[in-house]
């Protein structure tokens, strides 16, 4: 598969292909808490866009881990997607499930790291139990909703 970042969709609304990992250290998923001063804090699964230079999904997946968390997962599953639609603007977002294998923060080197405007990107454990899920401010809402359903499942998909 053809690791494009998406682009026009022929009535000018741009296209944002991306990937995320539902990654699991035992029984917690490992989430960036997002505090800008633009917004309330909230919290995300860790990815991002496919760039043109990746060989698939799963490579972007990889590289993206790599530089947000300075991590290593094991295999990737496939276990969601979601298409959300904005003013000019449609997010195409594929989650992988996956165990972590080894992290080390100060290996972080993303885009997002290099101006300070960007906010904080602070790492959290989160059991991945629909009640702790559901009392944090995490997006997408699509993800919230597919979590509150299946949250307790994940660990066992995750190899």
């Amino acid at each position: 598969m053809s690791g494009g970042t998406g682009g026009d969709t022929g009535d000018g609304i741009r296209v944002r292909r991306a990937v995320r990992a539902l990654l699991l250290d035992g029984d917690a998923l490992v989430l960036l808490r997002r505090t800008r001063p633009d917004r309330p804090v909230y919290w995300t699964t860790p990815g991002g866009k496919i760039e043109p230079t990746d060989a698939d999904r799963e490579a972007a997946l990889r590289r993206e881990l790599d530089e947000e968390l300075g991590a290593v997962a094991g295999p990737l599953r496939e276990v969601f997607a979601c298409d959300e639609l904005e003013p000019e603007l449609r997010r195409v977002q594929t989650f992988y499930v996956c165990r972590l294998r080894a992290m080390d923060l100060s290996r972080r080197h993303g885009p997002e790291f290099a101006d300070p405007a960007n906010g904080r990107y602070d790492v959290d454990r989160v059991p991945c139990t629909p009640a702790a899920l559901a009392s944090i401010a995490l997006i997408p809402a699509p993800l919230v909703a597919y979590l509150a359903e299946h949250a307790a499942e994940l660990p066992a998909l995750a190899l």
